[in-house]
């Protein structure tokens, strides 16, 4: 592992490091406008959400690496303490990137970059349509650090008015998918965050999971098992007990499956297409006929590999047990 003072490198390399580290980064789209009416639009990586009563959002417009210069948005905001802030899809992001180009005070970053302006309803600054997602605001604070390079200028803006395009929205909830958002990496990578890229995560919000510390020791031995895939087994409530597992074994032991075949062949095959099902009911019939060498040994792994499977397929239950049962194999 590096280690790094800040204080110890120069600020570019600094800015690197952090911007490589700290990602993917959502992407504020800020328009705002002069004192004399001059409309800007740049995007900031430096953002996020803060709050939801009320609803706070934050971003920086930090100073110019280069030469610490203050930007327009700056000097904006210091004067109208107004702006809107628009989510960047994948759709709009080669216009955005035109966008952040540094033009001069009075170039309109709307013409240069080909979006379109719309009016606000409560703000001067104009929305821009392209964004599924537009929050209008008002500066509640501006906290700086520092006059150098790079040097931070968080401003703290509390959503007036919020516009969302209804079709992103799937079961009351604004779809990944729907929306398909891009955030900021290192350099020149940005993130498409939809498709393959998303996953999910339960929440134990609800409940009390049973934690790492009170897994099974043979489950934290496994060679199997990844961390990720301990710290979803221990966000159960409770075990499934020795009656319960031996029923669903049994259960498993009875089904007569469609198309399936016996074998190690045929269980690393079911491996390649996830089927936990038949995966399991192969090690089941593989442990009944006899059919391995080193017999305890590769139940245990066949095993493991079965539930990690179903694991990765959220069915929980299913994991959990086929896991304790593979306790059986020590």
């Amino acid at each position: 592992m590096l280690h790094f003072k800040p204080k110890d490198l120069p600020q570019p390399q600094v800015h690197k490091i952090m911007l490589g580290g700290i990602a993917p980064r959502p992407i504020a789209l800020v328009s705002s406008l002069s004192e004399d009416g001059i409309p800007n639009l740049t995007p900031f990586s430096f953002f996020n959400a803060f709050g939801s009563n009320p609803p706070i959002i934050a971003f920086s417009p930090a100073r110019r690496g280069k030469d610490a210069s203050l930007k327009d948005t700056y000097n904006n905001l210091i004067k109208t303490k107004e702006c809107v802030v628009q989510s960047v899809t994948y759709n709009m992001v080669e216009q955005i990137s035109l966008a952040s180009t540094e033009y001069p005070p009075e170039v309109n970053e709307f013409e240069k970059s080909g979006l379109t302006p719309i009016d606000s309803d409560i703000v001067k600054p104009k929305r821009v349509k392209e964004s599924p997602f537009q929050m209008e605001c008002k500066v509640r604070d501006i906290l700086s650090y520092g006059e150098g390079g790079g040097s931070a200028n968080i401003f703290i803006c509390e959503v007036l008015k919020f516009h969302v395009v209804e079709d992103i929205f799937k079961n009351g909830v604004i779809h990944p998918d729907l929306i398909d958002l891009v955030s900021r990496m290192s350099a020149n990578f940005y993130c498409r965050a939809s498709g393959q890229a998303i996953f999910e995560v339960e929440k134990p919000v609800l409940k009390k999971g049973i934690g790492y510390d009170k897994l099974p020791g043979f489950m934290k031995k496994s060679h199997i098992y990844s961390a990720n895939n301990l710290g979803k087994f221990g966000n159960i409530e409770n075990l499934p007990d020795e009656n319960e597992v031996d029923k669903f074994i049994n259960e498993i032991r009875d089904i007569k499956f469609e198309n399936y075949e016996l074998g190690e062949e045929a269980f690393f095959r079911y491996e390649r297409h996830n089927n936990f099902r038949y995966m399991l009911k192969s090690v089941l019939d593989m442990e009944k006929g006899n059919h391995l060498t080193n017999v305890q040994a590769k139940l245990k792994i066949y095993l493991e590999m079965t539930a990690k499977s179903a694991l990765e397929a959220n069915d929980i239950d299913f994991a959990w047990k086929t896991a304790l049962y593979a306790g059986k194999f020590l």
